[in-house]
């Protein structure tokens, strides 16, 4: 873990407090680590490997471009979005 903390504190400016970029809420913190992650893992070419960490695990065939992070995001938020409810009942007049 000592090996990533620079690593991190330089790349992504929301572990720093004095910023714009700093995370008020824990759930917007936990979201944009993911995205650093993914990004790092998915799509960034590693100069020591030639590849990126998940070619190099053998789980992709090719690196990843932002824009298919983006379209697995989408697909998430578009699985979990909540069902329109249905028309509301008229009150009774008084």
């Amino acid at each position: 873990m000592r090996s990533w903390r620079p690593r991190i504190y330089t790349s992504m400016r929301r572990f720093t407090r004095l910023t714009n970029a700093f995370s008020k809420k824990a759930e917007n913190h936990a979201y944009a680590v993911a995205l650093h992650f993914m990004h790092y893992n998915f799509v960034r070419t590693h100069k020591t490997l030639r590849m990126t960490p998940a070619m190099a695990a053998g789980l992709v065939g090719s690196p990843w471009e932002v824009e298919d992070i983006v379209a697995l995001v989408e697909k998430v938020e578009a699985d979990a979005a909540p069902k329109k409810r249905g028309p509301y009942k008229q009150r009774a007049p008084k």
